[in-house]
């Protein structure tokens, strides 16, 4: 296994994909918040990965790698049901505002986080 590709990047490159998908659904649903019938999209990674977890422990499958669970697992896009607006449009843009800069704040610390990783990587090979 080479050096970009051990747990930790491969980890964080998984989040910053899920943070992607999530970004441009709440972009989506802040673009649609006057469309009549639009329903919010919603993006989970957790709940997925969480889950596939608990099925490797309780399966009586030998239980596979944490890397192989993370490789099997992508982020779910769903619509959201409710709606509380009489054009039936479930898009609350107060909501979806402090979403989208809750989940900036979270690309901003993932994209820390392997910038990081590099430049360790980058002082290892200059011998520093």
């Amino acid at each position: 296994m080479d050096l970009l590709s051990n747990n930790s990047m491969f980890l964080l490159e998984k989040s910053m994909g899920f943070l992607w998908t999530k970004q441009a659904a709440i972009l989506d649903n802040i673009t649609n918040a006057e469309t009549p019938g639009y329903k919010a999209k919603v993006v989970t990674f957790e709940e997925t990965l969480r889950d596939k977890l608990e099925d490797a422990v309780q399966s009586s499958t030998p239980i596979r790698s944490a890397r192989r669970i993370l490789e099997e697992s992508a982020p779910a896009v769903f619509e959201a049901q409710e709606s509380t607006r009489l054009d039936n449009n479930g898009v609350n843009v107060t909501d979806q505002s402090a979403e989208l800069i809750r989940n900036a704040y979270q690309l901003q610390y993932v994209m820390s986080a392997i910038s990081s990783d590099l430049a360790a990587l980058r002082a290892v090979a200059r011998g520093q």
